[in-house]
């Protein structure tokens, strides 16, 4: 079965690419989770338009992902969240909305995929998550949850 990736998928191929996998894997596993889409040769514009999203996001080298560590790491992340009386938040603070808040306070645009949290998010304070930007460069990024 040929198949387009919208997500990056560990092991098979980054968003964009096109794949050959079993058709069980790809009926039962990637096309209900969104992690891909039957190839067509009208699927060719949705590949390039894929594409260029994810150069968008892409890291160039080593060094910018140095760059950007550094950057993160010294920069002070804020996640506000709905918080109820007792101090306890509704919901959890997700891997999108630490995204957000690194685009908002630093200008760098993450892929969610990247922040790899310990457990969910529940309670306000300080929290450290580990993004990894390139494959032997991780920043641990220092997130505090605040009301909002």
């Amino acid at each position: 079965m040929k198949l387009i990736l919208t997500q990056e998928v560990s092991g098979l191929g980054h968003a964009g690419d096109v794949v050959t996998v079993k058709d069980g894997f790809g009926r039962n596993f990637l096309i209900p989770r969104g992690k891909a889409i039957a190839w067509s040769l009208g699927g060719e514009k949705q590949i390039t338009a894929i594409r260029r999203a994810r150069k968008a996001r892409e890291i160039r080298d080593v060094e910018h992902a140095r760059e950007i560590k550094a950057a993160l790491e010294g920069a002070g992340i804020k996640v506000g969240a709905k918080v109820g009386s007792a101090g306890r938040l509704f919901g959890s603070v997700t891997e999108k909305d630490i995204a957000l808040a690194v685009k908002a306070a630093t200008g760098v645009e993450l892929d969610r995929h990247r922040i790899k949290t310990n457990g969910h998010i529940k309670s306000l304070g300080r929290h450290v998550v580990k993004i990894s930007l390139a494959s032997n460069v991780s920043a641990n990024v220092a997130v505090e949850v605040v009301p909002a």
